[in-house]
């Protein structure tokens, strides 16, 4: 299918065959196509658990309110925003960013775009991302509200803006996977209704990490797999030219 085909091929089902499993492998493959979607700063703070433990999909079911697209999945792909992770997944950026710069620019800014990297990765990123009971984003937010008014400056800085970063990248990633299983005809739901205290429990998570989106994975199940015809506003709407 091309691009608009399996735009339109997607939608959110809510009840997929029991009797037909989807090939592991290929999910697998779709969640490693997901983490090439954009992301804050290249952060990706992010973790994907794809389940295919029938038992513990009926619990993920139970702690996501009984929904029957969670219960009927054939697997089910847990994304997991890692805000807490920001030190090393810094880390890991920086040292790529090093050779990157090496192999790819020329000899005489070598010195000059990795000293920026560094900055930016050893500094400023485990700065933007720290946290202490809301006091590190008071005090970001006072710096960066200060500097707006003499020059344009990021001023979403608390420790809540980044929060909503993190999950806002969390859920690019979550988007592409859906969008690489309609390319493969695999349906699925994104779930936002669920226990998060319960569903940490059951995938043994920190308490730094936390529950983006469900998205229960099967083939559909007849027309009542899906509510009919798709409905969105007018296009007139949401569309603005300036």
């Amino acid at each position: 299918m091309n691009l608009e085909a399996v735009l339109n091929f997607r939608r959110s089902v809510r009840d997929f065959q029991t009797d037909n499993n989807l090939d592991t492998e290929k999910v697998k493959h779709c969640l490693k196509l997901a983490t090439l979607a954009p992301n804050s700063s290249n952060m990706q703070l992010w973790e994907f658990y794809h389940i295919t433990d029938k038992e513990l999909i009926q619990k993920m079911a139970h702690a996501s309110l009984s929904q029957n697209s969670v219960a009927s999945a054939n697997q089910l792909v847990i994304f997991v925003t890692r805000g807490d992770l920001y030190r090393s997944r810094a880390k890991q950026v920086l040292d790529f960013q090093r050779g990157n710069i090496k192999r790819n620019s020329p000899p005489d800014r070598h010195a000059s775009r990795i000293k920026k990297s560094e900055v930016y990765y050893g500094k400023l990123m485990p700065l933007a991302y720290a946290r202490f009971f809301g006091l590190v984003g008071l005090f970001r937010k006072i710096v960066t509200l200060s500097v707006s008014l003499f020059q344009p400056m990021f001023i979403n800085s608390s420790e809540c803006d980044q929060r909503t970063v993190v999950h806002k990248s969390c859920a690019l990633a979550a988007q592409t996977f859906m969008i690489a299983m309609a390319n493969e005809q695999y349906d699925t739901c994104a779930i936002e209704g669920f226990d998060s205290r319960r569903v940490k429990k059951l995938l043994n998570l920190p308490s730094g990490a936390e529950i983006n989106m469900l998205i229960p994975c099967g083939i559909r199940n007849g027309d009542k797999a899906i509510h009919g015809e798709r409905f969105r506003v007018p296009f007139n709407q949401v569309y603005k030219n300036i």
